[in-house]
């Protein structure tokens, strides 16, 4: 099943999507936030034209693991796309993935800022897969 990762900002959503085994997290595309009810119509064009199955959404917490105000704005936000769309959605806890994609874009040269969110949302996509994938213990 194809899954897609989501990294929402003030003022970008980075988007991944796995393949079609669920194995295999890519950085899909950014969506440059406009009005949200234009960015919810480009997250559900996508879930629509690329068969998606699940979608995971990153939940910035605290250090400290508490819910601030960001978290805050990224669950209505996430409340509202549920309204539109039939398939599940789960929050991944994101802390320090957006750190974590600048430095692989560092290592790997590339520039672009907004590029960075589309890293960071495979970054949360690609620990839900692993962790999906991992045994559980009875």
């Amino acid at each position: 099943m194809r899954s897609l990762g989501l990294d929402i900002g003030d003022k970008r959503i980075g988007v991944a999507l796995s393949d079609p085994e669920g194995i295999l997290a890519s950085p899909f595309t950014v969506i440059n936030r406009r009005d949200e009810s234009l960015d919810i119509a480009a997250i559900t064009d996508i879930i629509s034209q690329q068969q998606v199955g699940r979608v995971i959404v990153g939940l910035p917490r605290s250090m400290d693991g508490s819910l601030g105000k960001q978290a805050e704005k990224v669950k209505e936000f996430t409340q509202k796309l549920c309204r539109r769309i039939q398939v599940p959605v789960e929050y991944r806890d994101e802390r320090l993935t957006t750190v974590l994609a600048e430095r692989l874009m560092k290592t790997t040269k590339t520039k672009r800022r907004a590029r960075r969110d589309a890293q960071a949302a495979a970054l949360i996509l690609q620990g839900y897969l692993d962790e999906e994938r991992e045994p559980r213990l009875p």
